[in-house]
């Protein structure tokens, strides 16, 4: 893993980088085994990363940026003020092993599977789309007001024209 990065590269990291917040801080207590995990498991999940360190001295902040590179294996990206943007690329997806296939809970229970694994936002929207169904229905056999006239109670104005 290189630790320094040619300047093209760099530039398109920083401009990745732009719009991120930081997702790490380093406070009073300094480099923590803590904080290196955290930083170590923000550059898994994310690869380019933020992190704000609370120090008013430059030189610690770039001892810091030293010594979280080298343990990490990371190439620091930009140091701007109090943030270090660092970079490390995803390792390798690893091929997964031939893990027994399970049996989706469609083919044991058709019917309660289903409405067991459906996504609820789902069934807001088909539940959504049998109210306008009902809606229309009682337009077309007249058991509503028309369209533009309000129910009785209801809370929406109509809307004014001039």
């Amino acid at each position: 893993m290189p630790t320094t990065l040619d300047a093209a590269t760099r530039r398109a990291l920083r401009a990745r980088a732009h719009h991120l917040d930081p997702v790490v801080a380093i406070g009073l207590h300094g480099l923590t085994p803590a904080v290196v995990h955290e930083i170590d498991v923000a550059l898994l999940a994310h690869e380019l990363i933020k992190v704000r360190v609370f120090s008013d001295e430059r030189s610690e902040r770039e001892s810091l940026a030293e010594r979280i590179c080298a343990a990490l294996e990371c190439a620091p990206v930009q140091h701007l003020g109090k943030l270090l943007v660092l970079w490390r690329p995803r390792p390798p997806e690893e091929p997964a092993a031939a893990s027994p296939r399970r049996q989706s809970p469609r083919s044991v229970v058709p019917g309660r599977a289903a409405r067991a694994s459906r996504n609820p936002l789902e069934g807001a929207s088909t539940q959504r789309r049998a109210g306008e169904n009902a809606s229309r229905r009682r337009r077309a056999t007249g058991t509503s007001p028309p369209l533009g006239v309000p129910r009785a109670g209801s809370t929406r104005r109509r809307r004014r024209t001039h």
